[in-house]
Parts: C-alpha cells; structure tokens; sequence
C-alpha cells in the first residue's frame, strides 16, 4: 500500500504547493557628511538633523541651555492642537501689547485656526498669551511642560506661553529639533509654518490682521519651509527651519546666533555640497 508520508502529502498537496512569499525591507538612505569643512556660522548653539533619521549632521552645544523667546510658540502650537479644533471660537480678554503683536481687540472673536497663524506666521505674543487665557493660563503652561517630557525634551522647560525672557524658561538646539520633528508631522501645522503673508479676520469679519512672517528667508530660498523665528536681547536671534532638497530633508537649529538668517544660509550651502546618501540596498 501506500506509504504514510504519500497520504501526508497527498492530503496536504495545496499546503505544500503554495507560493513563496517575500517580505520586501526597505531602509532609508543613509547620510553622509563628505566634507569636513564647518560652515560659518556665529551661533553659540546648532543642531542639524536629517529626516526621518533623525542622523545629526552638524552640532555646537546642542545640550546647552538657552533662552528659546519665540521658537517657545512651536510647543505652544501643539498645545493649541491638542486641546482646541481648528474651528472653534475663542473670545479676545486679557492678553499682552508687548513685543511683537497682531493687535487682538478685547471682545474679538477669533477662530483657533487663525490664532495659529497669527502665532506661528506673526509671532504674535497676543495671540500666544489669549489661547493661553482662554484655557486658564496656569494649565496651559502646565500642559506645555508635560508636552515637553512627552516629546523627550529634557533640557526645556516653560514658563510662558510666548517665549519671554525667565531664568527659568530654557530650551537645547537638541530639544528645538525634537518639537520641530513633531511639528512637521502635522500637515496642518506645516502649511502654516510656511506661510509667507496672509490677511486673517475675526468670525463677524469687523477686524482684519495682516500678518507677515518674520522669517526672512521664506519665498527667498528653494526647498525652506519656514518654521520659528524668536528673538529677546538675552536669546539673540534664534531660528528653526525645515529645509528639502531633492527628496531629502532637514531641520536647522540656531540658536543666539549674531545673524540667525546669514548662518541658517551657510548651513544650507554646506549641507548642499557637503551631504552625500548612501542607498541601502532592498532586501528580498
């Protein structure tokens, strides 16, 4: 008669006969820095990364405290998203006139979604201090700082919603780079970073804002994508930015930096002759 393993096979035939199956592991490129020249740049604190690697490229300090004045307005943003939909209202009380403002009036009605643009296109420190009072100010600092250890930002921490001046408010290039990544995640978020002037109103459409980026160098170099600005006397001029070249992309971190826009195009200009990628090969 027929043998055992004749049977076996005979009745597990269409187990046997199936197709084999590949898993196809697709790495990304690796970056190379080919060039070991340092760009010029005066910034006491930088942190240049690729993504979504997250490689470093280039760095100075980039675990140093510093005062972030604006670029706090980054985790402010995803404080504002986690909390708020973009078409909620919000009504305009107590604020702040100091530094740079979109001049909210008292009793305005403003949608969250135009708040963040008059935040991250504007810097509006007004606009910073009324979401924050709209939430109950305390909280939302608190929310703030529990934002930063969500996102591993272990040399921030927060004080104020806009970024003035406190001993005790800090940030790193490092952890500058962390929020930034987080950003970028959200298309919302980045379309807006990368706005360079827009006219904004209040729901009943009585008060108009026209809101310019103080980000220079937006609509002026190919592949930015704009980010955060931020300046006080004590910071200097700090800057983030999302840059893209064929394909690839990265955040620039500047901070106390004498010419924040100056050293940001240095940086570009090395990492456009400097940076190679290795391709990784597909595995099948």
């Amino acid at each position: 008669g027929d043998s055992y393993f004749f049977h076996l096979f005979a009745y597990n035939r269409g187990l046997f006969e199936q197709k084999k199956h590949y898993i196809s592991l697709k790495t990304n490129p690796i970056p190379i820095v080919k060039n070991t020249s340092v760009p010029e740049v005066s910034a006491e604190g930088i942190y240049v990364v690729d993504l979504p690697s997250f490689t470093p490229l280039l760095k100075r300090n980039e675990h140093g405290r510093f005062f972030p004045a604006s670029t706090t307005k980054i985790i402010t943003a995803l404080v504002t998203r986690d909390l708020y939909k973009t078409e909620d209202v919000i009504t305009i009380k107590e604020t702040t006139s100091e530094g740079q403002v979109m001049n909210l009036v008292y009793g305005e009605k403003m949608s969250i979604e135009n708040m963040l643009y008059g935040l991250l296109v504007h810097s509006a420190n007004d606009a910073a201090y009324s979401l924050a009072n709209d939430y109950g100010y305390d909280v939302f600092v608190k929310k703030m700082n529990e934002k930063a250890q969500e996102l591993h930002m272990t040399e921030s921490f927060f004080t104020n919603p806009a970024g003035f001046d406190d001993a005790r408010q800090t940030t790193s290039p490092f952890d500058l780079a962390l929020t930034a990544r987080q950003l970028l995640q959200d298309p919302y978020l980045s379309k807006i970073v990368g706005t360079k002037e827009i006219i904004i109103s209040d729901v009943n459409y009585t008060y108009f804002h026209k809101l310019t980026n103080v980000n220079t160098l937006l609509g002026e170099i190919q592949g930015l994508g704009g980010l955060k600005t931020g300046y006080t006397e004590n910071a200097g001029e700090n800057l983030v930015s999302f840059y893209k070249k064929n394909g690839n992309q990265y955040i620039i971190v500047v901070l106390k930096s004498l010419d924040r826009f100056t050293d940001t195009k240095n940086i570009i200009k090395w990492i456009d002759e400097s940076i190679t990628y290795l391709p990784m090969p597909t595995y099948n």
